[in-house]
C-alpha cells in the first residue's frame, strides 16, 4: 500500500438510560462500537450517519452531535501503519429499544467498562488498588504524581466526573488500559476491541459535562417522568448522588419542566405528580447557557 492512504469511518457512541443504568449500544457481543465506512453520497455528515445507524440499528436518533476525530497511527492493527485510519466519532442520545440491526447490536451498561467512574453509592473499592499501580508507575515523578491526584480526586482533591477521558488516559500510559497495538497489563473493567473504550470514555466525558449547561439529559427521558426519575437520571450519567433539595429547587428556579396534570402510581408509595420538559423554555435557556444542577450529596 502507499503511504500517506487513509481508511475512514463513522463511529456511533449511542447513549440511553433504562432503569436508571446509563447503558451503550454495541456490536461484536459487547466487544466493540457501532461502525461503518464513510460515505459522501449524503447530503450532510450527520444526515448520512442518522441513516446509517438507523439502517444498522433500527433506531432512529433524537440528539448528534460530533464528538471527536480520532486520526492516530497504529489505531488498527488490520489496516497497517502505512495506512492512516480515520474515525469520525458521534455521540447520539436515543431511547433503548431491541436492536434488529446487522451486526447484532445489543446494550451494556457503560460502567461494565469503567466501573471506577460510579460513585452512586460510594467510593469504587477498584479504585484503591488502581491508585497504588498508578503511584508504582510514577515512581516518585512529581508530575506523574499531581497528575494522579488531580484526575483521581486523591491527597485532599476532589473527585470531578468529568475527567473520565484523562482517567483512561493516564491509566493507558500506566499500561492499565489497552489499546490496538498493546494489551494492558492488568484489566479494570471490562475491555473493547482496539480504542473503542477511548472513543466511549471521549463520549462519556462529553457527555457529563454537556448535561451541566445544555439539557439534552430531556432526549433520554420518556414523555413524562417524575421529578424521582429525573433526578435518576441525571445522576446515572453523572455517576453521582445528588442532593435532592437542592435539585428540586433549581429546576424549579429554571423553568425547565410542567405539570402534566397526571401522576404515577408506580413509585410504591404516595402517587407523584409527572412532569414534561418545556420546548419554548428550553430552546431559549439553551441558548443562554442554562445548567442542570450537579451538585454532590
Amino acid at each position: 500500500m502507499l503511504s500517506g492512504l487513509a481508511h475512514a469511518e463513522l463511529i456511533a457512541v449511542l447513549v440511553a438510560v433504562t432503569d436508571d443504568e446509563p447503558r451503550v449500544m454495541t456490536v461484536r457481543a459487547g466487544n466493540a462500537l457501532p461502525s461503518g465506512p464513510f460515505e459522501s453520497r449524503h447530503r450532510s455528515l450527520q444526515s448520512g450517519l442518522r441513516a446509517w445507524i438507523e439502517s444498522q440499528t433500527g433506531h432512529p436518533v433524537g440528539y448528534l452531535e460530533q464528538l471527536y476525530t480520532f486520526a492516530d497511527r497504529g489505531r488498527d492493527p488490520k489496516v497497517g501503519d502505512d495506512i492512516r485510519h480515520i474515525s469520525i466519532g458521534y455521540l447520539g442520545l436515543v431511547h433503548e429499544q431491541p436492536a434488529p440491526g446487522a451486526g447484532r447490536p445489543e446494550w451494556h451498561g457503560w460502567y461494565e467498562y469503567f466501573p471506577w467512574e460510579d460513585h452512586r453509592e460510594r467510593r469504587p473499592d477498584m479504585l484503591d488498588e488502581i491508585v497504588a499501580r498508578l503511584t508504582a508507575w510514577a515512581k516518585g515523578d512529581p508530575l506523574r504524581r499531581q497528575r494522579i491526584d488531580y484526575v483521581f480526586g486523591c491527597n485532599g482533591m476532589a473527585w470531578n466526573e468529568d475527567l473520565t477521558l484523562q482517567r483512561h488516559e493516564l491509566m493507558y500510559e500506566a499500561g492499565l488500559a489497552e489499546s490496538a497495538a498493546r494489551p494492558a497489563k492488568a484489566l479494570f473493567g471490562r475491555t473493547m476491541a482496539g480504542d473503542h473504550r477511548r472513543i466511549l470514555a471521549t463520549g462519556i466525558a462529553r457527555l457529563r459535562a454537556k448535561i451541566k449547561y445544555h439539557p439534552v439529559v430531556f432526549e433520554v427521558m420518556p414523555e413524562s417522568f417524575t421529578l424521582l426519575q429525573l433526578q435518576r437520571t441525571v445522576e446515572a450519567l453523572s455517576g453521582l448522588r445528588l442532593h435532592k433539595s437542592n435539585f428540586r429547587r433549581q429546576i424549579d428556579q429554571q423553568e425547565l419542566v410542567e405539570e402534566t396534570g397526571a401522576v404515577s402510581a408506580a413509585t410504591g408509595g404516595r402517587p407523584a405528580k409527572l412532569f414534561r420538559y418545556r420546548p419554548a423554555i428550553l430552546e431559549a435557556q439553551a441558548l443562554s447557557g442554562t445548567r442542570l444542577p450537579v451538585s454532590r450529596h
